[in-house]
């Protein structure tokens, strides 16, 4: 793991500037043989993280074992959340590898992938915050990851002052000095959180499931044969039990839902006009 989040995030911002000058994204066609430019965060564990300079996480190491089976290979790129959906749309990125929640909105710009997790949006506050209510909200300063589920979640909360961020490390910089009362997250990421950061007295406040929405794969909606791909080979990893030991490997606190166990029937996600 880690040794601390500020020296990944110098890491990362130098290599998203090398690997930009690269070319981007093939946007269609077979993918076999080809090596795929992957959008990915890199402050976000146990699902999507750098470790020694290398982007991993449940996510990430999921896809690796995707594009083993279905003959393809992954570069993993730096960027941010916000502007993610739109680079795999215009082909900057082949793939989104980010808990990226299936919501129909998002559907509007490109396509998913079967699911592969599903998940808790969650607020962490100060200890003793008590932040259990949404209807006692009004007025807290909420910090979210731009774009994200938990903005969408944070906006409909009557009152709530909502502060977006572009990562989660400057969310959560925000929430040690106390200038949020704070911070919407998915509870894996926040857990993860919490235990590097012992010293920091924080506790989990109201707490949502995200069933309906599992984290997915994107892709450009008309890379079909990508597409085809990722939910052939997510399909595999769930019948032999692939999926459930990564999910006990990087989540040794949440169970997996069972669709997702050795020989579920997984999480099928629907994209308009398929």
């Amino acid at each position: 793991m880690r040794s601390t989040l500020s020296k990944i995030a110098a890491v990362v911002t130098a290599a998203t500037v090398t690997l930009a000058m690269a070319a981007c994204g093939s946007s269609t066609g077979d993918a076999a043989g080809k090596t795929l430019r992957v959008g990915t965060l890199s402050d976000a564990p146990p699902s999507i993280y750098l470790e020694n300079g290398t982007f991993t996480g449940y996510d990430n190491e999921l896809l690796r074992d995707i594009a083993k089976r279905e003959g393809f290979e992954v570069e993993f790129v730096g960027t941010e959340f916000a502007s993610l959906l739109a680079a795999v749309a215009n082909g900057q990125f082949d793939i989104g590898s980010s808990t990226i929640s299936t919501t129909e909105a998002r559907k509007k710009t490109v396509a998913f992938s079967n699911g592969y997790d599903t998940g808790f949006t969650t607020i962490v506050g100060k200890k003793g915050a008590h932040l259990t209510d949404l209807a006692g909200l009004g007025g807290k300063r909420l910090g979210v990851v731009q774009a994200s589920v938990q903005d969408d979640f944070a906006g409909r909360i009557a009152g709530a002052d909502v502060v977006r961020f572009p990562d989660y490390n400057a969310g959560f910089a925000q929430l040690k000095n106390g200038t949020l009362d704070g911070w919407v997250v998915p509870k894996d990421i926040g857990q993860k959180y919490l235990d590097q950061n012992p010293a920091i007295a924080l506790e989990f406040g109201y707490t949502a499931e995200d069933k309906d929405t599992p984290s997915a794969y994107a892709v450009r909606k008309d890379n079909k044969d990508l597409l085809a791909k990722l939910n052939d080979g997510l399909t595999k990893a769930i019948a032999d039990g692939t999926v459930a030991r990564l999910h006990a490997r990087f989540y040794q606190q949440a169970p997996l839902t069972r669709e997702l166990a050795q020989g579920g029937p997984g999480l099928p996600v629907r994209n308009p006009g398929a």
